[in-house]
């Protein structure tokens, strides 16, 4: 998921460390999100946006890998899948 959470934590002069220990995650978790390599779960992303004093919507992109478009809703997808 695109996300500006090396900005954010750069900004407030946090080490991953520093910010993974705030949050309850390990260092590598955070560099995996940076770089987009991991999605974190609903509760995770609520605690970095927290701590970094902003709204999960400006930390995250919530549209679909950023692309401008939201994903589908369940309903396309059912319709779609009964079709097959």
């Amino acid at each position: 998921m695109k996300n500006d959470l090396r900005q954010y934590r750069e900004a407030r002069d946090l080490s991953q460390a520093d910010l993974a220990a705030a949050v309850g995650v390990s260092r590598q978790t955070i560099n995996a999100i940076e770089r987009e390599r991991y999605d974190p779960s609903l509760e995770r992303a609520f605690k970095l946006a927290a701590y970094l004093d902003c709204r999960v919507e400006e930390l995250f992109d919530p549209r679909l890998n950023g692309t401008g478009q939201a994903p589908e809703s369940f309903e396309t997808t059912a319709r779609t899948s009964r079709r097959r």
